[in-house]
């Protein structure tokens, strides 16, 4: 089984949102092999948890508006350290940097096949590494200790 068209629609567009927003290392996984209650995942990051905020109202805006979908759950809006957007067919993890490393979601999904996304997306991949070495090793968030 792979994920359906109206999922790969949903990914595409979230991604391209997230990315709108200036989003970090944003990834699509087809979970639909290993899982039976969704399609795929998205996950993407954040340096700070007003713009995890700024990119979940985008993705949720834009899937409402574009396409017509609402979430049937939001997890995790309160910290804005890790927000989950529940589409059924998808879900979104907008996570904040930190969290991101911590829980490495893209181990636990490095068997599944990654999905295709808008160029716009794909080039936020290394951006937090990239925002972290800015930063510098007492820089604030996401800085890299030594």
């Amino acid at each position: 089984m792979t994920a359906t068209d109206r999922s790969l629609e949903l990914i595409n567009a979230a991604a391209q949102a997230a990315a709108d927003k200036l989003a970090h290392d944003i990834i699509a996984y087809d979970v639909s092999d290993v899982l039976s209650i969704t399609d795929a995942f998205l996950l993407a990051s954040a340096p700070n948890d007003r713009q995890v905020k700024s990119i979940v109202d985008e993705i949720e805006e834009r899937l409402n508006k574009d396409l017509g979908a609402k979430p049937v759950r939001r997890e995790g809006d309160r910290e804005a350290r890790w927000v989950l957007l529940d589409y059924v067919d998808i879900v979104v993890h907008v996570q904040h940097s930190e969290e991101r490393v911590f829980y490495a979601l893209e181990r636990l999904w490095k068997d599944c096949p990654q999905l295709e996304l808008p160029a716009d997306a794909e080039a936020t991949r290394g951006k937090a590494q990239e925002y972290a070495q800015a930063q510098g090793p007492d820089g604030g968030a996401g800085g890299e200790l030594s």
